[in-house]
């Protein structure tokens, strides 16, 4: 099955900043990198994405077979592009930056790969076929009652579907003192954390660690579920439109979401346990220090509120990428 690649830029945006996709193909998140775009906190923008692949995968023949990959033979990959650097006026070290996701537009398009070698089961005795061969699945999108993409259709197969649910897998600051990249850099700033909740009305707090921020954006998904248990979701090209909000002086110690009606806090690290509990203690610092809860509040709501949620966004077993988990708890509790 071949798709053509039409995701163009969103509406009203003729004269807006953007970063097209070509020059969207970036493979780490540097501080030292000069500015793709320098924009004004509240000012919209646009950023074009490529897929994890930079456009590879177009049909089921196109196999994740490493050799025949560019940018294979490097080390790490060079694969998960993303655009930036994007400069923020005014955004200086020790700030917090604030994403507000406006608009994410997906391709016509998706795709999943596995193979040997990939994921949990890529040596798996139990079911040969996911060890012993190389599979790439097509999904095509649709649109819905609107005429566009944004309340499509992700068809798995011509019994299975379900909403398109856009997000993006990585976004981040540049970080302090390294060169992180973009296949499997994370930390406090961000990087490759595949969260299912950065997406269009939630909020996204990351630290700033150098003048302008450096915010580098890629890796847009249609739709995955909990964990990416494969090691790909829904692979898309995208346009997302954005804009910032800087937070003079206040520091934050890991990236945190605020959804409309709960707040995230986030962390990666392996083993899991060590993510979901650093993740808790990341949103009880947030309720004590913002919320006016005592610690012994905070403790004791995370370990009774039947509400408070444990989230696996990624748990995939490739390389040096750590399992990141979200610990959550509805805004109706502060």
């Amino acid at each position: 099955m071949r798709i053509g690649l039409s995701c163009f830029p969103l509406a009203n945006s003729a004269i807006m900043q953007r970063i097209l996709r070509d020059q969207a193909r970036k493979f780490a998140l540097d501080g030292r990198e000069e500015p793709q775009l320098r924009v004004q906190p509240g000012e919209s923008f646009e950023i074009e994405t490529w897929d994890a692949s930079s456009g590879f995968f177009k049909t089921e023949a196109d196999k994740a077979i490493p050799g025949n990959r560019p940018g294979f033979d490097r080390t790490p990959a060079m694969a998960n592009p993303v655009g930036g650097p994007v400069f923020v006026e005014g955004a200086e070290r020790g700030d917090t930056l604030v994403v507000h996701i406006e608009d994410i537009l997906v391709a016509d398009y998706s795709w999943v790969a596995i193979g040997p070698k990939r994921g949990p089961l890529g040596e798996s005795t139990r079911w040969p076929e996911l060890s012993g061969e190389y599979t790439t699945k097509i999904f095509r999108h649709t649109p819905g009652p609107s005429g566009t993409l944004r309340d499509g259709t992700v068809h798995f197969s011509d019994r299975i579907s379900w909403p398109i649910t856009p997000f993006i897998g990585t976004l981040g600051t540049a970080p302090d003192r390294e060169v992180c990249t973009s296949i499997d850099g994370q930390g406090e700033w961000g990087g490759n954390l595949d969260i299912r909740d950065v997406t269009v009305g939630n909020k996204i707090f990351l630290p700033v660690h150098h003048a302008g921020a450096k915010f580098y954006l890629g890796d847009v998904h249609a739709s995955q579920g909990d964990t990416e248990f494969t090691g790909t979701a829904a692979e898309t090209c995208s346009t997302v439109r954005l804009r910032f909000e800087v937070l003079k002086g206040k520091k934050t110690p890991w990236m945190r979401i605020e959804k409309p009606d709960a707040l995230i806090a986030i962390h990666a690290a392996k083993p899991l346990e060590e993510a979901v509990k650093t993740a808790t203690f990341h949103l009880m610092d947030w309720l004590i220090r913002e919320h006016n809860f005592t610690p012994t509040d905070a403790y004791c709501l995370v370990s009774t509120c039947p509400d408070f949620r444990i989230n696996v966004y990624q748990m995939c077993n490739i390389g040096k990428l750590a399992y990141v988990a979200g610990a959550e708890i509805p805004k109706k509790y502060l």
